[in-house]
């Protein structure tokens, strides 16, 4: 592997770099480094913790002169991805005196629009808040000579693109722009031709698909048997670090509940938590002063703490890159990791079609552990077909609908319980609300009512 002192880069840089333990490059950065620094656009498929940040900040920060207003711009498609990014450049910048800042929505505009006019040099932001910031003209845009995407095809899922045009027709047209993305959908291949200048494509062997690196495992099992062996392989991973992800914000809410109840030192991040809550989570399990982080989907981008050394899959999810970028948080820049996902009678399918995009061998848990499968005859089915994906007819017609009250779960409600009692005939939920200091929840199976 190439060491950082022969890409050519400034000593201040290099001796922040040694101070974060960095010696050597990997790949992505050894090959877009020497690339960015002639000043060519590039174009790199790669994902979070291949190194990434590193090679973009690190060619941004040899180039740009502090104090002449934003020359720096990256933009992210997630606040907690934003901060993150911050924190790692930040780092690189130590003994700079370069200033960088994050510009994200969910929090106050005052303490942002003070700090971008005390100054900056680097900007990280969400496309959302950028543009409401540039039509305030509280940031100039005009000097800008380095622009990041990253994270495009999460950005394109989101409906950043339209925002991000806007964004982009505000720099300079000479300038030095990277993309990142996972995966290359025609919208960003399209953004890529229109706003990059003959780029140079990186879609590296180590930023495939498989999660190399990472012990992969799965348990197929009753929903209701899930916290069981939650507990197990918390306790097997010996006091480390652990992510598990859920599928939606109430089932989140039950399985760090359940957690907290056993005596784990559990933080939780969901959609709906406000912004500081969020970031007082992620700052505490940074920190180590949390175990356990409990997350939904919204969380996956943004984690990077090399010290997880398990993620836990407690629901299947609804996609297969979703798959890819949860695990990814174990593994962190070339370290091991272990993944286990707990597949329920009901998601077999669904995680079936995830296992055909991995390219490494997979410990089957049940054999292992000698586990008996036993699905009940109406959730046996096979992998859905193209236009089945979600219940739609062979013929293409109307889609097919499971009887009211059916107490499986179809693909898009796995692992949410069976029907509520209104849909069972009853008018009403005859059930109490759950309230603060009221009974105490019974989280056998967490097949709450959503």
């Amino acid at each position: 592997m190439t060491r950082f002192e022969e890409l050519g880069i400034k000593p201040a840089i290099l001796d922040a770099l040694v101070e974060q333990g960095f010696k050597e490059a990997f790949p992505i950065q050894e090959a877009a480094i020497p690339v960015l620094l002639s000043g060519r656009d590039v174009i790199g498929q790669a994902h979070t913790g291949t190194g990434k940040t590193a090679a973009y900040a690190i060619s941004m920060l040899q180039a740009i002169e502090p104090g002449r207003g934003v020359q720096g711009l990256v933009i992210a498609p997630t606040r907690e991805l934003a901060l993150q990014i911050t924190t790692e450049i930040k780092k690189f910048a130590k003994n700079t005196s370069t200033r960088v800042i994050t510009v994200y929505g969910g929090a106050g505009m005052g303490p942002q629009l003070d700090a971008l006019e005390r100054g900056v040099d680097i900007v990280v932001a969400t496309p959302g808040r950028l543009l409401d910031h540039v039509n305030r003209k509280s940031v100039n845009l005009s000097h800008v000579s380095h622009v990041v995407l990253d994270e495009a095809d999460t950005m394109l899922d989101m409906g950043f693109i339209d925002d991000i045009r806007k964004i982009l027709s505000h720099t300079p047209k000479e300038k030095v722009m990277s993309l990142f993305s996972a995966t290359m959908p025609v919208p960003i291949l399209r953004l890529s031709e229109e706003y990059l200048n003959n780029p140079k494509q990186f879609l590296l062997d180590a930023d495939d698909l498989s999660g190399e690196g990472i012990d992969q495992s799965f348990l197929i099992l009753r929903d209701r048997e899930k916290t069981k062996y939650l507990v197990q392989f918390i306790e097997e991973n010996q006091g480390e670090q652990a992510i598990v992800f859920c599928s939606t914000k109430w089932r989140t809410r039950d399985v760090s509940g359940f957690l907290r109840d056993k005596k784990f030192n559990t933080v939780t991040i969901e959609g709906d938590m406000s912004q500081n809550k969020r970031e007082h989570s992620m700052s505490r399990f940074r920190q180590g002063k949390a175990q356990i982080l409990v997350a939904t989907d919204v969380a996956a981008r943004g984690i990077d703490v090399p010290e997880v050394a398990l993620v836990v899959n407690y629901d299947v999810p609804n996609q297969e890159m979703v798959y890819f970028h949860r695990i990814g948080r174990t593994a962190r820049a070339g370290s091991k990791g272990r993944a286990i996902t707990l597949v329920s009678y009901s998601s077999v399918g669904d995680f079936n079609i995830i296992k055909k995009q991995i390219k490494v061998d997979m410990t089957d848990l049940n054999m292992k552990m000698g586990i008996e499968v036993n699905i009940p005859d109406k959730l046996k089915r096979e992998v859905p077909r193209a236009g089945q994906r979600f219940g739609r007819r062979p013929g293409g017609g109307k889609f097919s609908r499971r009887p009211r009250g059916s107490r499986y779960d179809g693909p898009r409600g796995r692992d949410r319980g069976g029907g509520s009692k209104a849909s069972r005939g009853h008018k009403k939920d005859s059930r109490p609300p759950y309230k603060k200091g009221g009974e105490k929840r019974n989280y056998n199976g967490l097949r709450s009512r959503w």
